[in-house]
């Protein structure tokens, strides 16, 4: 029983540093996809307002062929003033041509107001495009750093990997099922030592008989309260 205390111990080693190694693996993932999550925002606000100014331009194209008409429509208006002989005529073709320019002014104003929004979307989209290719090369050289990192890290979890495999295999396989239970349950921590009568894994206290048990190695002792196999640890 000795000798299987022993090598859970060690396969709990392992254990417990595949954790650290998974958990420092996994910071460096929650990184990269960190900054992937905040450039792939900035590039969807950058579509959107190139597409935004995109439908602003072509609306400001189309207020530039109106402009260009009305104009066209004055100048022919006015061009017929000569020939006009009756006042009536005369007044009717004045009001034609204040009606005309009356259109232009107001499609002027549209103009200057689809100006306006045009030079605010492009301030914002080259913000944006600075932003982006800031965090895409933030990013690129955060992946480029870590890559020897995270292959280090994947090359130590196979190799303890294979270290456990090759003591799990010494153990008889229902205290391997019960062992890897226990791990599954407890946040990867099965085996635990207990000292002055108290587990050091729930921090409660031992019966006197399970705890006196210990130094007999008798057989695998368990916490009454967490439910994990428990060694003597020393003082």
């Amino acid at each position: 029983m000795h000798e299987q205390m022993n090598l859970l111990k060690e396969v709990q080693g392992i254990d417990s540093e595949m954790l650290v190694i998974r958990e420092t693996r996994q910071k460096y993932t929650d990184e990269l996809d960190a900054l992937e999550g905040e450039c792939g925002q900035i590039k969807v606000m950058v579509e959107a307002l190139t597409e935004e100014l995109a439908g602003l331009e072509a609306e400001r194209r189309q207020l530039q062929v109106e402009l260009e008409k009305e104009q066209d429509r004055i100048a022919q208006v006015e061009g017929r003033l000569p020939q006009i002989q009756t006042q009536k005529e005369y007044v009717a073709v004045l009001k034609e041509i204040d009606a005309a320019k009356k259109e232009t002014r107001e499609t002027e104003e549209a103009m200057a107001t689809k100006d306006e929004a045009i030079s605010v979307l492009e301030s914002d989209k080259l913000e944006k495009d600075q932003k982006l290719e800031e965090l895409s090369t933030a990013l690129a050289g955060r992946q480029e750093e870590l890559a020897s990192e995270l292959a280090t890290l994947q090359e130590q979890l196979d190799t303890k990997g294979s270290e456990r495999d090759k003591l799990l295999a010494e153990i008889p396989i229902t205290l391997r099922k019960r062992y890897q239970t226990l791990v599954n349950r407890r946040n990867g921590l099965a085996v635990v030592g207990a000292r002055s009568g108290a587990c050091l894994g729930c921090n409660m206290h031992l019966p006197p008989q399970v705890f006196n048990s210990l130094y007999k190695l008798a057989k695998i002792e368990t916490c009454p309260h967490c439910n994990r196999m428990l060694y003597l640890a020393e003082d």
